[in-house]
């Protein structure tokens, strides 16, 4: 069984990417699902401010490695009946704790687009859209005080996103097809 762990910033396309894993019977794991719950078990509004707010305290809590070691018993028992794909992997510390945890099994794939494009994307969501402003700033904290370019630069496989979603999807059957060789 393998674990593919997929990175990138905000609006990069992690989220299709991995759809497209688990349409290929990959188990999904979404990180950020443990920022939703947190977030509604508070009664909180489900917003960015709050998000990072949550974020923030979980990883106060837990350490830099809080989604890895919140979310492992959930992957572990998914492994027992088919790979896993994590959707939204965020901190070198994540990525360290994963590695040593799962070894030769556990890969990285990077989605990369451009600041320009993301923003775009990510200005036009229909769930929890962000304003250029917004999205710039989540990218500063990202990368400033989550260490999220660690696990991007040390990805074994990189996917273009600055195309079209036919494309995006497109490279990711083949790395599909190449990793279950």
């Amino acid at each position: 069984m393998i674990v593919v762990s997929i990175v990138g910033m905000p609006g990069a396309g992690k989220s299709a990417v991995a759809r497209v894993f688990e349409e290929n019977g990959f188990s999904r794991i979404r990180f950020g699902d443990v920022t939703d719950q947190e977030i509604a078990r508070r009664g909180l509004e489900l917003n960015e401010k709050n998000e990072r707010y949550i974020r923030e305290l979980l990883r106060k809590e837990h350490g830099m490695a809080a989604y890895a070691i919140l979310n492992l018993p959930g992957i572990d028992s998914a492994l027992k009946k088919s790979n896993v794909v994590i959707d939204g992997l965020y901190s070198w510390e994540e990525y360290t704790f994963l590695k040593k945890h799962y070894g030769d099994n556990f890969n990285v794939t990077a989605v990369w687009a451009s600041p320009k494009t993301r923003y775009a994307r990510l200005a036009g969501r229909s769930s929890r859209p962000l304003t250029s402003q917004e999205a710039a700033e989540r990218d500063r904290t990202e990368i400033e005080n989550i260490n999220k370019g660690g696990p991007i630069a040390m990805a074994d496989f990189t996917i273009l996103n600055e195309f079209s979603l036919e494309a995006l999807e497109k490279s990711a059957r083949g790395l599909i097809l190449m990793l279950k060789q």
